[in-house]
């Protein structure tokens, strides 16, 4: 199964790393992708540590980093700043998707 994670806050952080380390420890992928309030989430290790779980991919809306003056460079490279389309590419892909 593959689980779609809308990160559009930034309050649940404790939250996405438990389903996002559960789901890949139970053997499903997960695709993260954070926008508007949850880009402020880039800022923290802990979330942007789980782009290196195997099986986990993250992408964010560069346009709505900026917007919340989030710094998008030094990002480790497996995290994709992108677009909407990295949304709705997630969306489409997933079986299911909760959004935080």
């Amino acid at each position: 199964m593959k689980l779609g994670i809308l990160v559009n806050t930034d309050r649940h952080l404790r939250d996405i790393v438990g389903l996002t380390t559960a789901a890949v420890a139970g053997g499903h992928e997960v695709a993260l992708f954070a926008m508007d309030a949850g880009t402020r989430l880039l800022g923290d290790p802990s979330y942007t540590e789980l782009c290196r779980l195997p099986g986990v991919a993250m992408s964010v809306c560069e346009h709505s980093a900026k917007g919340h003056g989030v710094e998008t460079a030094g990002l480790p490279k497996e995290i994709v700043c992108g677009s909407q389309y990295h949304n709705a590419v997630m969306v489409h892909s997933a079986d299911r998707v909760i959004v935080l």
